[in-house]
């Protein structure tokens, strides 16, 4: 008997399985989901959650005083120069922290129930942000030549439900704000190129979606 039969149910299941492989082959895509751009990161958050070091810049805004508001630049030595008050040390502490105590001293003396906000402007010492399905989310220390590797280890890893092969890298600079999708888990492999952070930057982990 000849083989034809055979040879149309190969070609039968060839066509049924090319658009199964296709669609996994699409799965494993480097590239992001088009949405990404979309994703939710409370970058101001971050931002003023950071503690201060030399080089930062933060705006101090006192309630009907203009002569007691205006932009600081900490110091190499971690201070600034306050008006009435003098030199005070800034350096470690994050917005709120200097808001208290600017609002401590203004108020030994000087002003009766001062209302003082803070607010960072610009981070220039080095820290990054590694956020999100991480299993220790916070700010560090950037060191010369960190990469997006190095970054989420210091983080402790990935947590379990982390969408491990895309971090958005959110880098604020001169042009403004761009997000930049990493596929970690690729890098980790060897299959795709490591990617370097720079101070300031802010990597999110999505949770996967399954």
């Amino acid at each position: 008997m000849p083989a034809a039969p055979r040879r149309h149910t190969h070609t039968a299941f060839a066509t049924l399985a090319l658009p199964v492989l296709l669609a996994w082959l699409a799965g494993c895509s480097t590239t992001a989901n088009a949405g990404y751009t979309d994703v939710h990161i409370d970058v101001r958050s971050a931002i003023q959650a950071a503690s201060l070091g030399p080089g930062d810049e933060f705006d101090v805004r006192v309630y009907e005083e203009p002569a007691l508001s205006g932009i600081h630049t900490v110091s190499p030595t971690g201070q600034i120069d306050y008006p009435l008050i003098g030199t005070i040390t800034v350096e470690g502490l994050v917005a709120s922290q200097v808001a208290a105590l600017l609002r401590q001293k203004l108020a030994q003396g000087y002003l009766k129930h001062p209302y003082v906000m803070v607010s960072v402007k610009t981070l220039s010492s080095k820290k990054i942000f590694v956020l999100g399905e991480v299993k220790v989310p916070g700010r560090f220390a950037y060191t010369d030549n960190m990469t997006i590797v190095e970054a989420v280890t210091l983080a402790g890893g990935f947590a379990p439900l982390a969408e491990r092969n895309y971090a958005i890298v959110t880098r604020i600079d001169a042009t403004g704000e761009r997000r930049i999708p990493v596929p970690v888990d690729k890098i980790m492999q060897g299959l795709a190129v490591n990617f370097q952070v720079q101070p300031g930057d802010i990597i999110y982990v999505p949770e996967t979606i399954l």
